[in-house]
Order: structure tokens, then sequence, then C-alpha cells
């Protein structure tokens, strides 16, 4: 299968399972009902809630998706006093001596330091897989003396081990033999009562051991501060969660059944994580996994028609499990279905079609069935299909037995005249219908929309979609909706692939984890291509995350693998499956990868299987040929980490390999986009990220050149802020360069933020430079600010106020960028760009002036009357012209009235944490959001914004009629 790495199918695939009526039928009308509404909850272990007799009427009644991370935390109680030790004066040694812990030392032939800094520049300490010690004394301020002292020691390259007057607090990480780094991890270190004295002579011993790269105590202690979801002193997962909260919580609901049937299945889309389930107090299981789907059946534990029904879940999300947000709880939708004996499993329609031609489609249907009955049936299968207009185009009806007992594949060919082909600009969608008739009653129904296209990849010819070329200009997600966190509320699915379809992109990698059904559905309608990933890790864990999925990987990936692909194969939008994410064993892990690829074609052979590899940060550069190929090994596309500079070689060496951008910086998005238009073996790239995320905190910052330089920055940092788009969707300064490289915009403007002189900017591998869209900079007249112009124009001209600062050529090598110093002055900034002296291209920056009115805009005027949708409101403070002002950062509080509730609110920036749920919000850049989420009813809502000193303005949300919402995400 897919000899040679080159992949060719036709496939006719399914939108999204709505597993509903196929055929007008009382039998089958009440098959799958949404089973959100009426939830209880509680945030905490609770013992004998489990059992159905508990008194749950105390807990908090709510609707599903829910994540109660980015909820807020209660006042904290405790009167714990934190210190931070680690600025100011050291004294250092090289080596190590086990007593240099002792209180009594004479540490004063030490060298003085001056901390935080790595011991590569303040000692020029610069050998690999050394030891190092640092010695200070403290005095412990009198308002904390008598608390419980907490010291705050920052970040520590690579291991420590602390003592306080000669007793021992602890560490972090591990020192050889069994080395394990902690470089990225804050310290804090609990002082025991007694142990810490009144008169100032506490003397602090830190043992450090470097591995590799700069050792040292590199960063100083942030005091935590609880503020909404975000406490740094309580978060197990710290700056990779975003300092969120996870911890246990119980679900609890109630139902009744108003008729009896055969078999009741309870289906979660997913629950982060580690859950457990029970009904009427019988267990039914335990699911590890926080992004699968996964399913029990009730019908043996059920009570009869009108009796009270409990259903109880346990959420654990404990421990150091992920390296980035993931939320807390029932994150997606909960379906309840009804069938009789005879039934289509779930996932168990399956349709793929051959030879794809203008004038005629092959369709096969494969159709599970399942029979539960004592004894074989004679049934009847209908198999319809139906064109984008709802035209019935096929029908056949096949007399069947179903033996007793038993599961059996039916497959059925139907042949398609001139289909109407989906493609990312005209997603055109059909549907299937599935039905099973005994007796003359239809005992089961299941329907699929979807759209026929053909999908081809190869190195000499790339990628095709129906015979048509297409360069993948792709982002890297991550699941959470930003301030909504990690409910997979559907209209915020949908609106993230649309900003994404908006600003250029037309491929999705589902970073790092199966994504909602509901943005999979989203991708289908919209046109957006996607590489559906499975794991972030194998059997091994990530960095120092000892309870992440490595613990459950065995035993579970098949059964993981299997609702992935079942659930997901039906889409048009899924071009690949990937099986992993820069895995630790990617180089030595090729039996695992082999039964990855067999558990993937076990459900689907039409599309290629894929793996995201990186070079273990350069630790393997010397061996990459012999190593990549032992990782790309059994894969039918490669995907490249952050490796632009091994394409071509590669494809010399493997002519034949597909390759793809599977991450990218966006900085270097130029150098990664050329080898896709030059090359085609290169399909594609996807920048990481697309969109920000909270967690892996400042992964993407810029620090001056005389201050530290993390690889994640500390408290108050609590996003990534490496996406195009922020956490509300609005654009950022890569976002206009990417418009410029994709060829979408001729030109666009950005202006650096001062910096002191004698300093320049340090990037993060991920970083953009401290750009903004802005030429407001009070405060700086006649100083010279750095202006960058992003275009493909072969020249340049700036001008402010009409009066031309400059004029230059665009190198081939200045990455598509003109760089002028400007003498800061209001007005109007132009940038004009020239082809031969002709003008073809302008944009311009305007100073705003001082805000005068609060500016209201929703993303639709009229929505449904369902939990499942929302209201995006963008608000701005905007001067007498009408431009937002984009230094404005004012308080904006808000109100309510009418069917629909603040959902949820924020302003995007990275490192001013916040409630995303109270009705107040402070703006960025002249700007925040506010989510409105209809109560179910229909009517209006009206959103308020009050700004001191400003009228309030007001926006008026209509909301109609909903529809079922067995529809919404299936």
């Amino acid at each position: 299968m897919f000899a040679n790495h080159n992949f060719k199918v036709s496939v006719l695939l399914a939108v999204v399972v709505m597993l509903q009526v196929g055929f007008p039928s009382p039998a089958c009308a009440q098959r799958d009902l949404a089973f959100d509404s009426d939830w209880r909850f509680v945030r905490g272990d609770v013992q004998g809630a489990d059992l159905p007799e508990f008194d749950d009427s105390a807990w908090r009644v709510l609707d599903l998706p829910h994540d109660w991370s980015i909820e807020d935390l209660p006042p904290r109680e405790t009167n714990d006093a934190e210190l931070d030790v680690v600025t100011g004066e050291w004294r250092f040694h090289r080596g190590d001596d086990a007593n240099w812990k002792s209180a009594d030392l004479d540490d004063s032939d030490w060298q003085t330091v001056m901390l935080p800094a790595a011991w590569d520049r303040h000692s020029d300490y610069t050998d690999d897989n050394v030891y190092g010690w640092y010695r200070r004394t403290i005095e412990v301020p009198e308002q904390m003396q008598g608390k419980q002292v907490t010291l705050l020691l920052g970040r520590i390259d690579d291991v420590d081990e602390v003592w306080v007057n000669g007793t021992r607090l602890g560490g972090t990480g591990s020192f050889p033999p069994n080395y394990q780094t902690a470089w990225d991890r804050e310290r804090r270190y609990q002082v025991p009562t007694g142990v810490l004295r009144a008169d100032g002579t506490n003397v602090i011993a830190v043992r450090v051991y470097d591995g590799s790269g700069e050792g040292g105590m590199y960063a100083s202690g942030v005091e935590s501060r609880r503020v909404g979801p975000f406490d740094p002193s309580e978060s197990e997962g710290r700056d990779k969660t975003g300092y969120v909260v996870g911890g246990v919580g119980w679900y609890r609901k109630h139902f009744t059944i108003d008729t009896s049937v055969d078999r009741t299945v309870l289906r979660f889309d997913a629950v982060y994580m580690n859950s457990d389930v029970w009904i009427n107090g019988h267990h039914l299981g335990n699911h590890p996994y926080g992004y699968t789907s996964f399913e029990y059946e009730l019908t043996p534990y059920l009570h009869e028609p009108g009796v009270d029904n409990v259903i109880a879940v346990r959420v654990r999300n404990l421990g150091r499990n992920s390296r980035w947000y993931s939320g807390s709880g029932i994150v997606r939708h909960v379906w309840l279905t009804r069938t009789h004996k005879q039934y289509v499993p779930s996932g168990g329609l399956f349709v793929s079609t051959h030879d794809v031609q203008p004038d005629q489609a092959t369709v096969e249907l494969s159709v599970e069935i399942q029979n539960r009955a004592e004894q074989a049936e004679a049934a009847v299968v209908d198999m319809r299909l139906t064109d984008p207009l709802g035209q019935v185009v096929k029908a056949t009806r096949q007399r069947v037995r179903l033996p007793a007992k038993d599961r059996q594949v039916l497959k059925q060919s139907l042949q398609v005249a001139s289909p109407k082909l989906w493609s990312l600009d005209a997603p055109q969608l059909y549907r299937a219908e599935v039905s099973i008739e005994i007796d003359g009653e239809t005992v089961d129904a299941v329907g699929t929309t979807f759209g026929i296209r053909s999908v081809e990849m190869n190195a000499n010819d790339g990628l095709l979609v129906n015979g048509e070329p297409v360069l993948l200009k792709g982002g890297c997600i991550h699941h959470d909706n930003g301030p909504l966190g990690a409910a997979a509320i559907d209209r915020a699915e949908v609106r993230k692939v649309e900003l994404l379809k908006a600003n250029g992109y037309n491929a999705i990698r589902t970073s790092h984890a199966p994504p909602a059904p509901a943005m999979l559905a989203a991708c289908d309608r919209l046109g957006m291509l996607v590489i559906d990933e499975a794991f972030d890790q194998w059997n091994e864990q990530k960095l120092d995350n000892d309870q992440d999925y490595h613990r459950h990987f065995k035993d579970w990936y098949a059964r993981d693998i299997a609702s992935m692909v079942r659930r997901d194969r039906n889409h048009p939008s899924v071009i690949m499956w990937s099986v992993g994410n820069e895995i630790p064993e990617q180089f030595r892990g090729e039996a695992t990868q082999l039964a990855l690829r067999e558990a993937v074609l076990q459900h689907d052979r039409t599309r290629p299987v894929t793996q995201a590899i990186c070079n273990d940060w350069g630790k393997v550069y010397q061996n990459w040929d012999q190593l990549s190929d032992i990782a790309f090994k059994h894969l039918d596309a490669a995907g490249y980490n952050y490796l632009p500079q091994v394409y071509e070689r590669d494809h010399e060496r493997v002519p034949d390999r597909v390759i793809y951008g599977a991450e990218s910086y966006p900085k270097d998005a130029l150098v990664y986009w050329d080898l896709v238009e030059q090359h085609p073996y290169v399909i594609g790239d996807f920048v990481w990220t697309a969109i920000d995320y909270l967690g892996e905190s400042g992964l993407a910052h810029s620090v001056l050149s005389n201050e530290p330089n993390p690889f994640f920055m500390s408290w108050p940092w609590h996003n990534a802020w490496c996406g195009d788009l922020d956490l509300c969707g609005f654009k950022k300064p890569q976002s206009y360069y990417r418009d410029v490289l994709w060829r979408r915009s001729s030109i666009e403007l950005a202006v650096h933020a001062p910096m002191p002189e004698g300093t320049h900017e340090v990037l993060s591998g991920w970083a953009w430079p401290n750009e903004y869209q802005k030429w407001n900079w009070a405060g700086y007249e006649q100083q010279p600010l750095q202006v960058a112009v992003y275009t493909r124009c072969s020249a340049v001209r700036l001008e402010l106020n009409g009066q031309v600062i400059g004029e230059q050529q665009v190198a081939a090598d200045a990455k598509l960028t003109a760089v002028f110093q400007v003498p800061y002055a209001p007005g109007t900034l132009k940038a004009i760009g020239l082809e031969d002296g002709k003008v073809i291209a302008e944009t311009e920056l305007v100073t705003a002036g001082e805000p005068v009115a609060v500016k209201l805009t929703a993303d639709r005027a009229t929505i449904k009357a369902s939990r499942n949708d929302l209201a995006y409101v963008t608000v701005e403070l905007v001067d007498a012209d009408g431009n937002r002002v984009p230094d404005a950062q004012q308080m904006v509080e808000f109100s309510v009235e009418g069917v629909a509730e603040l959902a949820a609110q924020a302003n995007g920036a990275p490192n001013r944490p916040a409630s995303f749920h109270a009705p107040v919000c402070e703006t960025r850049a002249g700007r925040c959001l506010a989510i409105l989420r209809p109560t179910g009813e229909r009517g209006l809502a009206v959103l308020k914004a009050t700004v001191e000193g400003l009228e309030p303005a007001e926006i008026t949300i209509e909301i109609g009629e909903s529809s079922a919402d067995t529809q919404a995400s299936r």
C-alpha cells in the first residue's frame, strides 16, 4: 500500500456522521439525542458521588460542553508568604562539595555574582556536565515572620537542590546518573516551621548541575497571584498549561426514559481526562485519553420507563500531563443513542469512491450491521445518495440475512453521474443514507453528508485535489477556543475555521490530538484540508510530564486510533492521518510506528499515514540521514518540524519522499514557503501556530539584549503568543506579513516599539519582532522609530505627512522587507510599492485621536436559540473619525439583557492575566472581545458596554429559531 510513498486515491467522504433518521420512521425518530443539558457539577473529589442516592441538590447546574479550568478560582484562604531570593548578590563556586550546604561554611573566597544570570555569562563557565554552587544570606521581612514562607528560586538550568540553614528544602530534576533536566520549571520551596531565623542570618545554599547549554540561576522568582482561573502556586502544569488548575471534578445527570428500547448507549465526544463513568451505581469503565470519543452501553442497568436514572462521571486531571492548555472536564458533547437489536454501530458507515471522473464517480458504501438478537433476522437494507440540492441520484434495496449475535459488513457500489466535486473553493456536499427494515419496520437509520473529490500526492506532481495542484497554506492549531477554554461549543469551532479561511489558510494540522467533530464539519462545509493527528507521545513521557498519556499508550493506542479514524474517516477535509508529533522514541520506535500504521489502515486505507519528526533540537544532525530514514520508513508523507535546511538534500537521497513542513517558525516563513513554491515534492507548510493558544506561556517572546532570555516566560505570561491571530482572533503583525507572502496583499506596514539606546531585540524561535500596526507613539516625538514595509514589490517609498522619508529596493535576501528609520511625528505614515518606478500598491497608518466612542460589531446579527451557538462582539474605542485608538487601554464593563448570557470576554494579551468570565475587560490595542451565548429561548439579547468618560454603547442580537441539537456536531 502506498508503494514508494506515492499516494493516489479518489474518495467519496462524509462531512460529518449525523446519526439521525435516514428515512422517516417513528421507530428511529429518537435514535440520537443531544445529552448536554442539565448536568450537575462540583469541583473537587467527593466520596459517594458515584452512588445514585447521593444528594447532589447543592451542585451547580450547567450545560455541556464544560471546562472548569477556565473558570474563576475562589479567593485564596492561605496565609502563606512568598519571597523572591534570586535577585541580588550571591557567592558562586564551580564544582561540587557536600560540605558547601553548611550554614557555617566560610564562603568569603567565593566569587561574587549578581543574579539572575546564567553562569556562562557571570563566570564564563561554559563546560557541559558540570556542577556549581550558589550561597547567600537573606532576611525575612517583618510582615512575613510567623507565616509559612515559600522561597521563590525562579528557573535553574538544569537540576538543583536547595538548603536553608543546613536543612534541605527539596530539589527539582534529577542529578546523574539518572539525569533528568528541569531547566524550564519554576522553583518554589516551602520552608519548614522553625528553620528560618528572625535575626537575618539565614543562609541559602543551592547546588546546580548543568547537562548542556547555559547553567545556573537564570530567571528570578515571580510572586504568584491568583486571578481569574490562574494560580501559579497551585498549577501543576505551570507555564506549560498556562498556570491554570486541574484537579478532580464530578458530573451527575438525572434522567428518565419514556419508552423501553433494546439498546441504549452513552457516547462522549471527549473528556479531559482519565474519566470514570457510572450508571445507577454500576461502574461502566475508565477512559484515560482526553481527546478521543468513547461510549458505554447503559441497557442492562437502566430503570424502567418513568423511574429516575443517574449518570455519574468523575474526571481526574492530575499531575503534569500536558505540554499545553488541556482544560478539564466534559469538554465536548455527550449523546444518548437508542436503537433496536439490529443497528449500525458508531462509525459503522464508511463511504469511499474510485475512478472519480468529470462524467462519473463510483461510490462504495460499507455498512456494518450488528444483530444482537438470539436468532438470525431477514432484513432489507436501503441505501440512497442525494446531491447538494437534495435530489436523489441513486438508490438501492438489498435483502440480507443477519446472523444471530454477530456483526457483518455490507458493501454496495453505486455510480454517480456528472458528480459535483468537493474542493477548497466549492465544497459541494452530497448525502448518503442507510436504513434497516425488518418485517416492514425500520429498526435503524443512519446518514452522512459527503463530498466527492480525488486526492493525489507524489514527489513528482505534488499534491493534486481533483487533478489541480494545491499548495498547503497550513496552520497548526491546538484544541482550545481562547477565552472559552477547551469547551468545544459548536460556533466556536466553526468561527475558528472561518477566521483561518478568511486569512488565507487552506489547511489545518490538529496538533497534537483529534479535534472536536464540529471543527471537522466546518472544514468540510467551508473547504479546508486537515491533517488529523493522534498523539504527542507514545511509550515515553514528554519532558517532565510524568503523568501524560505515555502511561496508557500500550494498552490504549489501538482503541484510540480506532476511535479517531472511525469517527473522522468520512470527512472530505481530512487528507492524512498523523500518528505522532516529535515522539521521544521517533528514531528508535520503528515497531511502534508500524503498529500504529497498521492500526490506522485497519479502519481506513484511503489516506496516507504521516508523522511529525523533529531533529531532537540539534542533537542528531551528524546522523540525520540514517536516523531520518528510520523515522520516515513506514510513512507515506514526511512531516518535518523546523528542518527546511534538509529538504533538498533529503530529496536527493530519497527522491520519492513527499515532504511538508509540519511545523515552522513564523519569522522564517519566506524560507519555508519558497521551498514549497520551488519544489513539487514539498507540498506545503504548517506554521506554529495559526492561532494563539493558552499554555506554553510566552513561547514566542522577544526580550532586550540586556534581559534574561528563558525558553518559556514566567508568570504573568499565560499564552504562547506565537499565533498569526491572537486569542480573540485579531490579526497580529505576522499575519499581515503572511498576507504579502501568500500574495493576498501587495504591501503592509509595521512599526517596531522603541528600544532603549544600546540594546537590541532578541527573539525566541517562534517570536515575531515587537511590531505594531499603529502610528500612535506619544512621548517619542522626533525620536527615530524602526518601520518595516512588507512587500513583493521591487521598491518601496515611505512618506510621512506627504514628505518622502526614503526609497529602497527590496533585496532578494531581505525577506520581503524594507526597513526605514523614521523620526516620529503624528499624522499619516504611507508606504508605496513601486515596479519600474510606477506606483502599484500603497498602505498607510494614521495617528488616531483620543477615544470619543465605543463601537460594537457582532460577527452575526442573528444567531440560533441554541446553547451551541455564540455571538462574538468586537469592542473598539474609536476617535472622532471612527478610527480605532490603538494605544487605548481602558476598562470596559459589560451587561447583558434578554435571552443570552456573557459566556466570556478577553483582550488577547499574553501577559495580562484576568478573569475570562467577569463582566469587565481591559482593552488591548484599543479593543477587546465579548462572547454571548443564548439561553436556549427565542428573542433578543442586548449587550451594553460602558467605558468611563464615554457614552455607553449597545448592540442587539436576534436569537432566532434553533436547529435540532442532534445535528449540531454529528
